[in-house]
C-alpha cells in the first residue's frame, strides 16, 4: 500500500476540523490558540503534499510551509502576549473575559 494525495489531504482535512471545533468550543484562550495552530499546520501539510505529487520538481511548497510556519509563530507570540495581559488584567484566561480589555 503506498500513501498518496488524498491520504494526506484526509489526514489535512481531519487535523482541521479538530482544530476548528477547538476553536469554536474552547473557552480557555490557550486552548483556542492551540486549536489555530493545528488548523494552520492542517494547511501546512496540504502545501507540502501537493508539493510533492503535484509538482515534484519545484520546492514552492515547502517554501510557502516555512513562510506559513513563521507567520504561525509570529502570531502565537502575539496571541500569547494577549493571553498574558488578558490574565493580569482579570485573573483568568477566558475568552469570555477579552471584553474586560477594553479601554
Amino acid at each position: 500500500m503506498t500513501v498518496g494525495l488524498h491520504h494526506f489531504l484526509a489526514l489535512s482535512a481531519v487535523l482541521f476540523f479538530i482544530g476548528l471545533y477547538g476553536a469554536l468550543s474552547k473557552r480557555s484562550a490557550v486552548l483556542v490558540l492551540m486549536s489555530l495552530e493545528l488548523m494552520a499546520n492542517a494547511v501546512n501539510v496540504d502545501l507540502v503534499a501537493f508539493s510533492r505529487f503535484v509538482t515534484p520538481a519545484t520546492m514552492a511548497g515547502q517554501m510557502f510551509a516555512v513562510f506559513s510556519m513563521v507567520v504561525s509563530a509570529a502570531e502565537i507570540g502575539l496571541g500569547l502576549a494577549l493571553v498574558l495581559a488578558l490574565y493580569r488584567a482579570t485573573r483568568s484566561v477566558e475568552v469570555a473575559a477579552m471584553n474586560r480589555l477594553k479601554g
